[in-house]
């Protein structure tokens, strides 16, 4: 009996040694004991991004069935689920499109100073890396441009950017000169099976043989610009060869057209508009306009790079900037409460007539809520996910194509269709939806549901943008 004592008593204490060599070996991190206990980084809280507002994950039923007997019109309804992301809380406004402006030309002044023909300033640009082996040159942006008493070169490098008008003697910017170059890896066309470089990789069906030999076509967008300087666009079918294959590059020339406010409106005094509009520091938080689709995007692809650059190692985990697929946009404007307005009431103006919105509410009347055409962003208030001008003063690009069918033909997470229609593609493959209605539509067009289109390189007075940005990461249910 002693030793069937003395027995439990080891195995007991052996246990409990065990227990706490367990326990302890899990404050370790897993080093003993062969158990998997994970590698964890550490934990990432992303700053708020200026300028914009967090809008948490969560789920709509995109549409509004009653907009259908109210208008006779057929809108798809669908209920939907979105992740987290950060949105712009106002309008891209013209003082910080005019910042991506500015860039431009002080890129192309900064190549120009340092290019042999205007001077050759070798400082504006770095060649060499700290220990003095040859890099890829890049611009110098810490040298400032000689503005104030340049030399001969330098003067002619800088007023090489502008133009004089031959009848009117204005000195202007080149609007022609300022185009943008950006590259874009398309991560979707390089995740699908079908396009992987190893031919085993392409199906997982065993009983279907490994054709070793099969040709994958695929399409890259490239740019390029002539001898006469202008921008060619191709999109190149060719074969599957590298992961470069999945890189596109694109110009972009990004200046508004201003001209947009004569075009628009025929047989109608806009030329104060034309000159004054996107230049003259009144009207610097107005909603910049005359953007098109190719150039909202290009905006987003130098908001990104400008950050990443700013940020230096800490831009690890920033994700780009880009515009807003159409039921984000829908699910942010229409709020917590998903209400057909981006207020909660069902009028568009409070007891006391004020409108709570920049639209058409008259037969030819703008002003009647205060404005002719657009207002100042964020003037009205903000819907409940804070959120300024969601409704009217100029409807937004989405990054979504406009089809008839909308949400029906996409996934229910998430859901967008994308596609940058090439040069030679039917017109009508060129459509994309806008959200949200302008300072000259009707209460019709501004109703959170309401879907319309533009031509992706169309521009109009009555069309702008606001960035989006993905979130990392798993946020509670609203």
């Amino acid at each position: 009996m002693m030793k069937k004592f003395i027995c439990l008593l080891t195995i007991v204490i052996s246990l409990a040694l065990v227990s706490c060599m367990g326990s302890r070996m899990g404050a370790m991190g897993g080093t003993q004991g062969g158990e998997v206990t994970g590698i964890n980084g550490s934990a990432v809280s992303e700053p708020a991004p200026y300028g914009m507002v967090f809008i948490q994950r969560g789920s709509i039923k995109v549409g509004d069935e009653k907009s259908d007997s109210l208008w006779g019109t057929e809108t798809p309804i669908k209920t939907i689920s979105v992740d987290a992301f950060w949105m712009d809380e106002a309008e891209v406004s013209n003082a910080k499109y005019r910042q991506f402006v500015y860039w431009v030309r002080d890129s192309i002044i900064r190549e120009r100073l340092a290019d042999p023909a205007y001077g050759g300033d070798e400082t504006f640009k770095i060649t060499e890396d700290a220990n003095g082996e040859p890099i890829n040159p890049y611009l110098n942006w810490k040298k400032p441009i000689p503005w104030k008493k340049p030399t001969e070169d330098e003067l002619r490098a800088i007023e090489s950017v502008y133009i004089k008008n031959p009848i009117t003697g204005e000195k202007m910017l080149d609007a022609s000169q300022m185009n943008y170059r950006y590259e874009e890896y398309d991560y979707t066309q390089a995740a699908l099976r079908k396009n992987r470089i190893n031919p085993a990789e392409r199906n997982r069906n065993t009983d279907i043989p490994v054709d070793n030999e099969a040709i994958v076509m695929i399409s890259k967008d490239t740019a390029y610009i002539d001898d006469e300087g202008n921008i060619v666009r191709e999109t190149i079918n060719r074969p599957l060869s590298s992961p470069y294959d999945f890189l596109n590059t694109y110009i972009v020339n990004i200046y508004p057209d201003t001209t947009c406010w004569i075009n628009d409106f025929p047989n109608a005094d806009n030329e104060t508009y034309l000159k004054l509009y996107f230049s003259h520091p009144n009207y610097d938080n107005h909603p910049v306009v005359g953007v098109s689709w190719e150039q909202a995007n290009a905006f987003c692809a130098w908001r990104t790079d400008y950050l990443i650059k700013g940020l230096g190692a800490q831009a690890k985990w920033i994700q780009r900037y880009r515009l807003p697929s159409e039921a984000e946009w829908e699910y942010a404007a229409r709020g917590k409460e998903a209400t057909r307005f981006p207020w909660e009431q069902g009028d568009t103006k409070s007891d006391a007539g004020c409108y709570y919105a920049n639209f058409k509410p008259g037969e030819g009347n703008y002003t009647k809520d205060g404005s002719l055409i657009t207002s100042r962003c964020g003037i009205f208030s903000a819907n409940s996910n804070g959120l300024y001008d969601m409704a009217g003063n100029v409807a937004e690009w989405t990054s979504t194509v406009y089809t008839e069918a909308g949400v029906l033909q996409m996934s229910d997470i998430n859901p967008n269709l994308q596609y940058r229609a090439a040069i030679e593609d039917p017109y009508s493959m060129k459509k994309k939806t806008i959200r949200g209605g302008s300072w000259k539509d009707p209460v019709r067009y501004i109703q959170g549901a309401t879907r319309t289109y533009e031509y992706q390189n169309e521009s109009r007075s009555y069309i702008g943008f606001r960035c989006v940005r993905s979130y990392a990461g798993t946020e509670r249910r609203r």
